[in-house]
């Protein structure tokens, strides 16, 4: 796979990831970006701005924890709407990698 369509791939994916990722446990954006950078190649820099939107978005919701080993971390939350908007977003997603898979004569 070319370099750039892995990079356009990543970033059509980010958002499902990390709502996936919340939707299993609450955390902290340094985290969600450490599990993203070893399971799909994610850059650390992409994901603050993405929780910065989910927040204003509503999706997500923070609270602060303090840390014995430095500042307070700011851990995210799925919220109600963040709940629904992961299961569409995964329903979104499984329909359109079944029609990928058709086109590729892959069954699924």
């Amino acid at each position: 796979m070319t370099e750039s369509l892995q990079v356009q791939l990543r970033k059509g994916v980010l958002e499902l990831c990390v709502l996936a990722l919340l939707a299993q446990h609450e955390s902290y954006a340094y985290e969600l970006a450490s599990r993203l950078a070893g399971d799909v190649g994610m850059g650390e820099g992409t994901i603050y701005p993405l929780m910065r939107r989910l927040q204003n978005d509503g999706l997500v919701s923070t609270y602060l924890v303090e840390s014995s080993s430095g500042p307070s971390r700011k851990y995210y939350r799925l919220t109600a709407a963040g709940r629904a908007a992961f299961a569409a977003q995964k329903a979104d997603w499984l329909d359109f990698v079944s029609a990928i898979s058709r086109t590729l004569g892959e069954s699924r």
